[in-house]
Order: C-alpha cells, then sequence, then structure tokens
C-alpha cells in the first residue's frame, strides 16, 4: 500500500533553514509527481511546491526563491529545503502523491518559525 513518511520538522528561528524528506513506497515512485503542501492553525491546507517525474518544479508564490523542491529517485524520497524561513511559514508540512485519482498523504511533520 502507498505510505508518505515525512521528517525534518521542528523549531526554528527566523531566518533559519530546514530540510524536509518524504519516503515513499507502495508505489514506482519515479512515475508520480509529487508535491508538498502546509496546513496553519485555523487556515486551509495549501500548495507549497511540486516536482515532476522530469524533475520540473513549481513553487508558491509566498515561497519563490526561498524553498526548493527535489527528488532522488534512488531514494524513493521527495525533499524541501526551506531556507530564509519566517513565522508565516509555521505549519504542519504534508507530502502528497495522486495516484488512480486517489489523494496520498503522509501523516505530516510540525514545523514552528519562532524566536
Amino acid at each position: 500500500q502507498v505510505q508518505l513518511v515525512e521528517s525534518g520538522g521542528g523549531l526554528v528561528q527566523p531566518g533559519g533553514s530546514l530540510r524536509l524528506s518524504c519516503a515513499a513506497s507502495g508505489f514506482t515512485f519515479s512515475r508520480y509527481a509529487m508535491s508538498w503542501y502546509r496546513q496553519a492553525p485555523g487556515k486551509e491546507r495549501e500548495l507549497v511546491a511540486a516536482i515532476t517525474t522530469a524533475g520540473g518544479s513549481t513553487n508558491a508564490d509566498s515561497v519563490k526563491g526561498r524553498f526548493t523542491i527535489s527528488r532522488d529517485n534512488a531514494k524513493n524520497t521527495v525533499y524541501l529545503q526551506m531556507n530564509s524561513l519566517k513565522p508565516e511559514d509555521t505549519a504542519v508540512y504534508y507530502c502528497k502523491v495522486t495516484r488512480a485519482w486517489y489523494d496520498y498523504w503522509g501523516q505530516g511533520t510540525q514545523v514552528t518559525v519562532s524566536s
């Protein structure tokens, strides 16, 4: 079965960096686009970044120039490098894959940006 496991979240000061990882299993990872979403308290879940099977990527306007999505097909893992973090980046971050028109989500990892 499809399984997505995020890791790498934590508490970081404004201006700091974190790298999130999402380890995937249960499907042929290299054949699927992957994406990162986040959900802050009291807000809807929003798309942060997405990466195609060929490695092309898109970012939300709010994170352009600060976040980078990448993938390692040999490790079945998608990453989110987050630099210049701001308090408004505080949220639970989730990775997602859509397979056979169904969205699979990980359990999420908490990112807190605070001094």
